[in-house]
């Protein structure tokens, strides 16, 4: 009937979680630092329904305090779910305020799930002669389906929005009538919602029982027609199965009753909503509230509907792009798809003869900034060999170079390039430029001239959100680029080879890449200053890449015949200790299993009368749990020391000659600039950073890394208590200064302060408290993690912290200073203007808070601590080169510096190194660099 009226009921949790998933990778963060994201993502939902379909009758369901009748059923009911994020919990009574302004009725009745209070009222208004659409995400509303009543799934990730009505549901779920999703859900089961299914049935069984039987009465009436295991699970399950089914039923019996003038959609109360997107700083969402109900939407709407559809390279939509608003969300939500290659008008051009490759060089030697992007046959640099490069100075055009098979030709093509890689005057643009400058020295090409990196860029702008190009892309052009999947297909061993690939398609994939680079490029440049971050790139991070990629080029030399005899010295410890273990717990067992050993603890030792257990229910053995118990319990300290030996030998010493590259014969690290949010470096395959140096064995690795021949020796320069020092320079602490300065120890000087001693009468104990203390006030230590870390109890703990501040009030008066900072602007700030971001430290729970308030104190003094290394690097890699030293600095590990040391430049060097890194940055503090020289690593630290 056409005249038939629409009631459109939506399920509010499930479209708040799919709204806050959906800007999971960038949330919406507003200058309050205040998680918008679930508000924006339900809200776009929402207005999006409404603009679309402009439905008669409209309401939102929510739950509340869960189904009271299902956990009667099943105790277990949802039990094993995570714990809703705080975004979201913040977000339910706003959005309802919303709602209530929009005269929207929100209907939620304790003891009852939205899908019962959907599933009770389309039933009523089908009754009543409405088409009713259900608007959900969640499959399980399927078995409501009829001639009037749809499912209605919204718009996501480029897909349209979907109906199902009852030919969608059969097809979906290979059913005859939608009713018997109840009992295909309760075959299979919800690992979401906790029910338990029938076990060993998942989706194409489910499928398959209901072809054959029709129904879970009918399968469990004849299991006789089931064979072997599957008919012995089935049966030995049946109560299971029919409770499954019950689980998994809608209720239809709610206390609501569908009244059709509550239900009407009206004009809303468009000031209060916009007073309430005000507060929460909903720019874009306000105009589309307004366009959505046909008023007048602000002057600013001739400037969003002017860039709507076109790449957003310009100056006049930065704030949009980076701002903390939702500028971005009608991009990034995707309700009509991520622009691809081939809807956008682009001129790639295969660049395959002696003269075009001429008049290209010529076109790239006349530019100021050009892009380009290697393509290779390895994600291993140092290993790769030159399949072709991309080159792009202008959006929308680029050319490609291929490499032919035959490396003598390839250096020849590359040859004629020279001019352009090696010019100190054109800027280099490229996305992890890292990568291709390793390549392209396999062959001998230097990469000369300023670079701009989108990656490291991007880091510096926003540092908690991933920098991989797609991703970019996706969130700043609102455009998604060829995946390189779809050309050599996925990891693993039938990955092809990009030689494999039509050149055609590696010209549109190659040249894409370095397009789109070079447009990111254009708007991070405009972004780095509002940042705060302009010099910070251009002065520190971008050149870094250069000695980065140096190091990573040079690596280091490693002694594999140490390691193997390393390795036997672990077997042997390995197996005296599971001696030991095996003895104190009365029998053998897997002692890496945890589901073996948490019994053995817990339950026949006894060792703690109410042991922690995880959410699966089994007792937990996690790390932080056992090395609270070490120190009373030997067996506990007995299996974490076999654990540490276990994953040394298999990390380090069974792991680390695999890492050898064949051509040099060295290790080479992968140092990434763009992962640690502090500004830290990370080192990977290996990970060079994180070898044990507390233990012996650990500390014993180190010994494995040796000088190139015997002309060289390691030479290891260490920043001295570097951390310390920053927090006494920022916080301007007297007595800190004081002690530095007077090159006191620091740790005993603490200690002769709070103790009220003498610094010589100060006790191993009070010294060591004092730097458990020192180093815990960085990372915000509690009387309880004290009391954890030294022999203390927490009586004493709170003591000896209080009298700390008491000691240091300016430092204490810097941590607040610096907590209420975060709270105003939403980040903190190191010495050289690195911001990290702390969306959370406004947050209602004090949990999340109170991390944040923690990385509050610890960003800028670790931050600072990098940015201080990362000068010396600079400084010394320029010294060293411009004096033609044979010395190389070979590797950064947090505040110490590796070098391979030519024995006649000895003297030289190490002046120059202490120097350089002690006048790095000046403080109010003297920076302190101890120099160690040594046969191998350990020896020089």
């Amino acid at each position: 009937m056409s005249d038939q009226k629409r009631l459109f009921l939506l399920d509010a949790y499930a479209l708040i979680f799919r709204g806050y998933y959906a800007f999971i990778k960038n949330p919406r963060i507003n200058s309050k630092g205040m998680d918008t994201s679930a508000i924006m993502g339900f809200m776009n939902s929402l207005l999006d329904v409404i603009k679309r379909e402009k439905p008669d009758h409209l309401a939102v369901a929510f739950d509340k305090e869960g189904s009271k009748d299902r956990v009667e059923m099943f105790e277990a009911y949802k039990a094993n779910r995570d714990e809703t994020p705080e975004a979201i919990r913040i977000a339910v009574p706003i959005i309802q305020e919303i709602l209530k302004a929009m005269h929207i009725p929100c209907i939620e009745k304790p003891g009852y799930e939205a899908d019962d209070i959907i599933g009770t009222l389309a039933k009523q208004a089908e009754k009543a002669n409405y088409k009713v659409y259900m608007v959900t995400p969640d499959k399980d509303f399927a078995q409501l389906v009829s001639e009037n009543i749809f499912m209605y799934r919204p718009a996501r990730m480029g897909n349209g929005i979907e109906i199902w009505g009852i030919p969608e549901v059969q097809k979906k779920f290979e059913v005859e009538t939608p009713d018997q999703v109840i009992d295909f859900l309760g075959m299979m089961g919800d690992a979401v919602d906790n029910i338990p299914g029938l076990p060993g049935v998942g989706e194409k069984t489910a499928k398959k029982f209901l072809q054959q039987f029709g129904s879970m009465e009918n399968l469990l009436a004849n299991t006789d027609q089931l064979k072997g295991k599957m008919k012995e699970k089935v049966e030995a399950n049946a109560e299971q199965g029919l409770l499954s089914k019950k689980l998994a039923r809608i209720m239809l019996d709610v206390p609501v009753v569908f009244h059709e003038e509550d239900f009407e959609l009206n004009t809303p109360d468009l000031a209060k909503v916009q007073e309430i997107f005000q507060e929460l700083e909903f720019r874009r969402l306000a105009e589309n509230l307004l366009k959505t109900f046909g008023q007048e939407a602000s002057t600013e709407e001739t400037h969003a509907e002017t860039n709507k559809g076109k790449v957003n390279n310009s100056l006049d939509v930065q704030y949009d792009l980076f701002g903390n608003n939702e500028a971005t969300e009608e991009n990034t939500t995707a309700i009509s798809g991520y622009k691809t290659i081939e809807q956008v008008p682009h001129f790639y051009q295969h660049t395959n003869t002696p003269l075009a490759r001429k008049l290209l060089l010529q076109k790239l030697l006349q530019q100021k900034s050009v892009c380009f992007d290697t393509e290779t046959t390895s994600i291993k640099s140092l290993q790769a060999a030159l399949v072709g490069c991309a080159f792009s100075w202008e959006p929308g055009t680029g050319f490609y170079v291929s490499f032919p098979e035959n490396q003598e030709e390839t250096k020849a093509i590359l040859e004629e390039f020279r001019p352009f890689f090696e010019h100190k005057d054109i800027q280099k643009i490229g996305q992890n430029l890292k990568y291709d400058i390793k390549v392209l020295s396999n062959y001998n090409m230097p990469v000369e001239g300023p670079i701009f990196d989108t990656m490291i860029a991007h880091y510096l702008i926003n540092p908690d959100m991933r920098h991989n190009m797609d991703v970019l892309a996706e969130t700043y052009l609102n455009y998604s680029p060829v995946s390189i999947e779809t050309l050599i297909g996925k990891k693993g061993k039938n990955q092809r080879s990009m030689r494999t690939v039509p050149i055609e398609q590696q010209t549109e994939y190659a040249v894409e890449d370095a397009d789109i680079t070079l447009q990111l490029k254009n708007l991070f440049e405009q972004e780095l200053p509002n940042r705060n971050a302009k010099k910070l790139f251009e002065e520190i991070e971008a050149p870094l890449v250069k000695v980065l990629a140096e190091m990573e080029i040079e690596g280091i030399n490693l002694d594999e015949k140490f390691l193997h005899s390393l390795t036997k010295d672990l077997v042997d410890d390995i197996l005296r200790l599971e001696k030991d273990i095996y003895e104190q717990a009365g029998e053998e067992f897997n002692i890496a299993s945890p589901k073996q050993l948490g019994p053995i603890l817990f339950d026949k030792l006894k060792l703690v009368d109410k042991p922690k257990k995880t959410k699966t229910g089994q007792y937990s053995t996690a790390e932080d749990v056992l090395s609270y118990l070490a120190k009373d319990h030997k067996i506990i300290a007995d299996i974490l020391e076999w654990r540490q030996l276990n994953k040394l030998k298999s990390t380090y010493v069974d792991a680390l000659p695999n890492e050898i590259n064949p051509k040099t014969g060295h290790v080479h690290t992968v140092y990434s600039q763009a992962v640690a949010a502090t500004g830290r470096l990370s080192s990977n395959n290996p990970n060079l950073q994180n070898i044990p140096i507390r233990t012996e064995r650990g500390r014993q690795v180190r010994k494995a890394f040796v000088p190139r021949n015997e002309d060289y020796t390691l030479l290891a320069a260490d920043y001295s208590q570097i951390e310390l020092r920053i927090i006494a320079a920022l916080s301007e602490e007297d007595n800190m200064i004081k002690a530095f300065k007077n090159g006191e120890d620091i740790h005993a000087s603490t200690a002769a302060q709070v103790f009220k001693v003498d610094i010589d009468k100060v006790t191993r104990e009070q010294r060591s408290n004092a730097k458990t203390v020192n180093f815990g006030i960085i990372y915000g230590v509690s009387a309880f993690g004290l009391s954890n870390q030294t022999t203390l109890n927490r009586t004493e703990a709170k003591e000896l912290i209080d009298t700390y501040y008491e000691t240091y009030p300016k430092l204490k008066a810097y941590i607040s200073k610096q907590v209420h900072f975060a709270q105003d602007h939403g980040y903190v700030e190191t010495i050289l203007g690195r911001r990290r971001y702390l969306k959370d430290i406004n947050s209602r729970n004090q949990v999340v808070r109170g991390a944040a308030e923690r990385n509050a104190v610890n960003a800028p003094i670790q931050g600072s601590a990098a940015d201080i290394i990362k000068i010396a690097m600079l400084n010394l890699q320029k010294k060293l080169k411009e004096g033609n030293f044979k010395t190389k600095m070979l590797l950064q590990v947090h505040d110490e510096l590796v070098f391979d040391a030519h024995k006649e430049e000895l003297d030289t060097v190490k002046e120059l190194i202490k120097t350089e890194m002690e006048n790095a940055y000046k403080l109010s503090v003297p920076l302190d660099v101890e120099v160690g020289l040594g046969k191998n690593w350990l020896e020089a630290h």
